[in-house]
């Protein structure tokens, strides 16, 4: 008699119950729920600036970089090239815009930062892809070799101008505009300080006031990536490579080429991203350092989505909403966010328990009660946590979504045609 594996009622029951909820509407549920819970925060806390449209826009313009740096590892990681040289990428862009920006303005700083970030993703495809080196290692060394290119280069051109081989000249920004008569009547909504309106009112109104050309080319470029690989040839060729690229090969597809595609325009897009730091308004010019390790963050944005557009766009915006609020209002909203936190957690027990995970509702549980034992016994976080909260999030994010990745099956493996 043949034994029959069987797994367990609980998870029979919440396997059917996700195969009944598609991806999306999981991802919107949970948005939702972070939505009510930052609302019932704003109104306990007596702090509006937590769903302020200062805030959002503030948001958005510190989260377009991290978009941009993960839509490049997004790219690459799908072609099986692991990408850690982002930062390196982002910090040509960001030189590259600012010397092409100060000398003939915005549109040729964009196009100068894509060319310096492409060139990056070059440096990277020949090495990992034509001579073998570990996807790591030639990473690690191009985040080295971007910083040392750009500070050369800044001593070399930007010193004799500015008197500081740090930082560029003032550099021209792209206008911005707003959506009108919507804006208005969204600041009229926010001002009445309705729970529920006015927060949603005030999220709105920063999606669509000051907005710049470049963010909007952002936000178009998440759902051109997922045409582009998920609904064309072209794409379904390039995630062959990062899946099985000896199954590509046996069926015509030239994966060196393809890789090299896929590296190139990652390096591009996290040059955009480079851009996005000094072509926006809210940053005088180049400056050594700025990116901030916003490549990592991006990254890890990537890997918080499970390597798909959607799920990355919500890795950016969770992470641009932690620095954007920390920057507009310091640490007293931050501390808000332990409550915050906490009504989250807890809505992710009432889930596991529904689920009969009984473990994983305890844990949750304990975490809940020690993020509000922070919150009811402290007034404010130290400056020291608080400047590094975008750093904790990526970091409590990642732990928190590692169960359920699934990245690429070949990704970061050596490839050699006609191997085995």
């Amino acid at each position: 008699m043949t034994a029959v594996a069987t797994e367990p009622a609980s998870d029979r029951k919440s396997g059917r119950a996700d195969r009944r909820m598609p991806g999306w509407a999981r991802a919107l549920l949970w948005v939702a729920v972070a939505f009510v819970a930052v609302s019932i925060t704003s109104y306990q806390t007596g702090l509006p600036q937590l769903t302020s449209s200062s805030t959002m826009q503030a948001a958005v313009r510190l989260g377009i970089p991290i978009l941009l740096a993960a839509l490049g590892g997004l790219w690459a990681e799908r072609a099986g090239v692991i990408n850690i040289g982002l930062e390196g990428m982002m910090i040509l862009g960001t030189w590259g815009g600012a010397w092409a920006g100060y000398q003939w303005g915005p549109l040729a700083g964009l196009v100068a930062a894509v060319v310096f970030g492409a060139l990056g993703g070059l440096v990277h495809a020949v090495a990992t892809v034509t001579f073998g080196i570990n996807h790591i290692v030639s990473g690690v060394a191009i985040n080295l070799l971007g910083a040392g290119t750009a500070k050369y280069l800044s001593t070399l051109l930007f010193a004799p101008v500015s008197q500081n081989p740090r930082e560029s000249p003032p550099v021209p920004k792209f206008d911005t505009y707003s959506a009108q008569p919507l804006g208005t009547w969204l600041e009229q909504l926010e001002n009445l300080q309705r729970v529920g309106i006015s927060d949603v009112a005030g999220i709105v109104g920063g999606l669509v006031t000051g907005v710049s050309p470049l963010t909007m080319l952002a936000y178009l470029l998440v759902p051109v990536s997922y045409l582009v690989l998920w609904r064309s040839p072209f794409g379904l060729r390039l995630r062959s490579c990062g899946e099985n690229p000896v199954a590509a090969e046996s069926l015509g597809v030239n994966v060196y080429r393809y890789k090299y595609f896929a590296v190139i325009i990652s390096g591009a897009l996290a040059g955009l991203g480079g851009a996005a730091l000094i072509l926006n308004p809210g940053q005088a010019g180049y400056l050594e350092g700025q990116t901030n390790n916003r490549g990592y963050i991006g990254l890890a944005a990537m890997i918080f989505g499970n390597w798909r557009p959607g799920g990355l766009l919500g890795g950016a915006a969770l992470f641009g909403y932690s620095d954007g609020l920390q920057l507009r209002s310091g640490e007293t909203t931050v501390h808000a966010l332990l409550y915050a936190a906490t009504l989250v957690l807890l809505a992710v027990v009432v889930l596991q328990l529904w689920r009969r995970n009984w473990f994983a509702a305890g844990v949750a549980l304990l975490f809940a009660a020690v993020m509000y034992s922070v919150y009811w016994f402290t007034d404010e976080l130290p400056d020291e946590i608080t400047a590094y909260t975008p750093h904790l999030v990526t970091l409590v994010v990642l732990a928190a979504a590692s169960q359920r990745l699934r990245p690429p099956a070949a990704n970061g493996l050596q490839y050699r045609r006609g191997a085995d």
